[in-house]
């Protein structure tokens, strides 16, 4: 799509106003709207000013000042919002020089994209990302003070069997690891999950399955094609806003949150990947699992430098809850053709990496992988590692509730 098929749809759909987004150091989107007659070609041109000061991890407010320059290609009609709105995803620019902001993930994709290019080892890389999520009733937790706790409401958990509801308790419903995958009424979700995916193919992100997934109280998953690096990050932050949009829609909340339960699955997103040269998939061949030396060393490469991306791709202090042998997570740094407990699936040594600062410090000393050809630079590797720091220590000066089982009577 280019900048005239974007005006023709402006016209065609009404629409009134144009909302531009963009992602921030720690994967959330943000954006910001205006009015749909500002939008023409200078326009596309000029990009859009904003200030970066308040993005967590970006500018200060000295130099605060940046562009948003949309992608044409990005172009799609909002299903939530009462008046008529296109969206349109943008890169965030840096006005001095022009280029990409270089703590914009959008324009990191772009460098990477790039620098895969410039290699000679391959022209494409595909990525097809499966993320799994949670939909619950409602979610109420407190931390300040006088304490903390959290309690999560859900008809479908195991848990409710118990309670008393306004339509009575019907008694159907997933127990602990039950969730893959029953048909209803125990998968209460099907027409929730249904909505999403209506709204994400309108939205142009094409869908190739969904089904509940293995834990209670309401786990899921929605598979959509791969694409490439950066077209497939641009549907995965749609796929997500559609899926709390349509949860909040239905009078429920969703979550991607890796461990919100204890005792059960919690959610991952296994990736797909491949690297292709002239139309030919180059991790085809005759090794293990039918691979090439090719992808056995793609494999290497990952297992080389998995700590240090955990930091990255393992973001959240949660998401070290999550690694627990028998619930199906990574908790094995291998590759294997069967095993859903090898980081890898397609042993060799476990993973030490436990947490989230033990990932910040293997990012810290194993990051010049990550600088070759200017994809990520030191600059946003050392503002990332102070922003996630910051998690790490509200994290560990935190009092848990289970400490107080522990330790309360001695």
């Amino acid at each position: 799509m280019v900048v005239a098929d974007v005006i023709k749809m402006i016209q065609d759909n009404e629409v009134k106003f144009v909302d531009l987004r963009f992602t921030d150091t720690i994967g959330k989107e943000q954006h910001v709207s205006i009015p749909a007659r500002l939008v023409d070609a200078e326009w596309f041109e000029a990009g859009h000013p904003f200030d970066g000061s308040s993005i967590a991890g970006w500018k200060g407010i000295q130099a605060s000042d940046m562009l948003l320059s949309a992608d044409p290609d990005s172009a799609w009609i909002d299903p939530f919002f009462d008046e008529s709105t296109l969206i349109l995803t943008c890169d965030v620019i840096e006005p001095s020089d022009g280029k990409g902001y270089e703590r914009d993930p959008r324009s990191v994709a772009k460098r990477a994209e790039a620098y895969l290019k410039s290699t000679g080892l391959a022209d494409t890389a595909y990525f097809g990302p499966e993320p799994e999520f949670f939909i619950f009733d409602s979610i109420t937790w407190h931390d300040d003070m006088s304490g903390c706790s959290v309690k999560i409401n859900s008809e479908e958990a195991a848990w409710s069997s118990a309670e008393k509801y306004e339509n009575g308790n019907t008694g159907h419903r997933p127990s602990v690891k039950g969730g893959y995958f029953p048909v209803p009424p125990v998968d209460s979700l099907q027409d929730i999950r249904a909505a999403m995916v209506l709204a994400l193919e309108e939205a142009g992100v094409p869908v190739e399955v969904f089904h509940h997934e293995v834990a209670t109280a309401g786990q899921c998953e929605i598979g959509t094609q791969f694409s490439t690096l950066t077209k497939r990050a641009d549907w995965t932050q749609m796929l997500k806003y559609i899926v709390h949009n349509v949860s909040h829609a239905y009078g429920k909340t969703a979550t991607f949150m890796p461990k919100p339960i204890v005792g059960d699955n919690g959610s991952g997103m296994h990736v797909h990947m491949s690297l292709w040269k002239d139309g030919k998939n180059l991790f085809a061949g005759n090794g293990y699992a039918g691979l090439s030396e090719l992808a056995l060393y793609y494999i290497g490469g990952v297992i080389k430098h998995a700590k240090a991306l955990n930091a990255i791709t393992n973001p959240s202090t949660n998401s070290y809850k999550r690694l627990v042998p028998g619930f199906e997570a990574p908790v094995m740094l291998a590759y294997s053709a069967r095993n859903r407990s090898a980081s890898i699936r397609i042993p060799i040594a476990a993973s030490e990496c436990h947490s989230l600062e033990m990932a910040l410090e293997e990012l810290d000393k194993d990051r010049e992988f990550l600088t070759r050809g200017g994809v990520f630079t030191n600059d946003m590797i050392d503002a990332y590692i102070t922003l996630k720091m910051e998690d790490v220590t509200k994290f560990r000066m935190t009092t848990h509730p289970v400490e107080f089982a522990m330790y309360y009577s001695l």
